[in-house]
């Protein structure tokens, strides 16, 4: 055991003294983290999320949204647009939509279902020749959830539905004068 590089520690057998103390504080150290760790927590997937909730009828695809954790969540909302890619004009448009809020039975979370989705209304305004394209056209209705990243949102819609999400917060609170 002796050598340059324990020769700072004096003496062969204070090095060796040395060593042995560190090997068996090592040891005694990885015994104890592993005979009293606690398993690691298992990584929450997708599918365990939404057991609770139940599957698309049919007609309908369950949308899924997962949101992440967050500072201040009671400062937040997430808005829920509900709309279609559809091939428009230049003229505005927009189509009416009702979602509906359900609970799981014996479970208590809430989920959503976009029960009506009217065809578009325009603004009838003349358009020049070849200005159709392809657009995200919104319902315009725009319902305001509670920001929750602990439970998934759920939603339930017809296949030519589209789901997306802008999430809302809240600036400083002011007096009023």
């Amino acid at each position: 055991m002796s050598g340059p590089h324990l020769s700072h520690l004096g003496t062969p057998s204070q090095a060796r003294l040395a060593l042995g103390l560190a090997v068996g504080l090592a040891m005694a150290l990885g015994l104890a983290a592993a005979a009293g760790a606690a398993p690691a927590p298992a990584q929450r997937t997708p599918a365990d999320e939404l057991k609770a909730f139940p599957p698309a009828p049919p007609g309908q695809v369950r949308r899924v949204i997962f949101l992440p954790r967050a500072a201040n969540e009671d400062a937040m909302k997430v808005g829920v647009i509900v709309g279609r890619t559809m091939v428009v004009d230049c003229n505005r448009h927009a189509f009416g939509s009702r979602m509906e809020k359900r609970t799981v039975t014996g479970w208590g979370y809430d989920y959503y279902v976009v029960t009506t989705a009217h065809p578009p209304a325009s603004t009838m305004m003349a358009c020049p020749p070849n200005s159709q394209s392809k657009k995200f056209v919104r319902s315009a209705d725009e319902p305001m959830l509670r920001y929750n990243s602990r439970l998934p949102i759920v939603i339930y819609a017809a296949p030519e539905i589209e789901i997306r999400t802008r999430i809302w917060r809240a600036g400083p609170e002011t007096t009023a004068k």
